[in-house]
């Protein structure tokens, strides 16, 4: 196989990653949302209660170990042994979107009601805070390059033959406000429900959980990558919660930060 089948192999291979990607990601908003596609977080069989926790909870677990630790830098100097470097994020993605299926799938429903928010009021709230957290996330992908988080710019680059170069470091818009914004999109998406089930809090609790540790570990590898900038950054800039009054340091500081891989 000569170099240029090779490159074209590695795009085709990409955008395949990618359209799964993009079909679990539609998937998960009717999948949370209790609409439209078969198997929703509240939908299907019961089982016995103890075997379904420890089903959905393994299930959670799964896909927070493949999310972090395929994302960590020395697990990706070793894949990158393994799996060539233009489609290592492909297949990271790729990952990802499998487990996330797999939890699609094997989901066990716990529709027990914590509570409900009575009225079209309270209702209206809820699912406008949960299309908010959907339109967050998508919007603060692209702020911090969509197409690199998804791995498309690397294969592209590679079927160009052009060099696979790193990302300014930049925080634009919501990166300026918090340094997670993808994540207070993701927490919206989570919690925003106007009927909150028992499996909906064990998804939410779970999640959240996870992100708060995810954190941690990103943030430390963008420290290692950017050095004191980021932690200037990170000293100015709110986790993810906005200060009412932006400090004059933020204010005067323009330059923002990407968002961890």
């Amino acid at each position: 196989m000569n170099d240029r089948m090779k490159r074209a192999m590695f795009f085709a291979y990409g955008i395949v990653c990618y359209a799964i990607f993009f079909a679990s990601f539609l998937y998960a908003i009717g999948f949370l949302g209790n609409a439209v596609v078969p198997k929703t977080i509240d939908s299907g069989e019961t089982g016995h209660f103890g075997l379904a926790i420890a089903i959905d909870l393994a299930l959670l677990g799964l896909f927070g170990v493949q999310h972090s630790v395929m994302a960590r830098r020395g697990f990706k100097a070793w894949w990158t042994k393994i799996v060539p470097a233009p489609i290592e994020r492909s297949t990271y993605v790729l990952a990802s979107s499998l487990v996330l299926i797999l939890l699609f799938w094997q989901w066990r429903p716990l529709p027990e009601s914590i509570f409900t928010l009575m009225g079209p009021v309270g209702a209206g709230l809820a699912y406008a805070a949960f299309v908010l957290g959907w339109l967050v996330v998508l919007y603060s992908t692209f702020l911090i390059n969509h197409f690199d988080l998804f791995g498309l710019r690397q294969v592209f680059l590679h079927l160009r033959a052009r060099p696979i170069t790193p990302l300014a470091f930049k925080t634009p818009t919501l990166y300026r406000l918090v340094r997670h914004p993808l994540y207070v999109g993701w927490l919206l998406c989570f919690w925003a429900t106007p009927t909150m089930t028992v499996g909906r809090l064990l998804f939410a609790a779970v999640t959240t959980a996870y992100i708060l540790v995810a954190i941690r570990f990103e943030e430390r590898d963008l420290v290692a990558i950017h050095g004191a900038e980021y932690e200037r950054y990170r000293a100015r800039t709110p986790m993810m919660v906005p200060r009412l009054r932006p400090s004059s340091e933020v204010a005067a500081d323009r330059r923002p930060a990407p968002a961890p891989r």
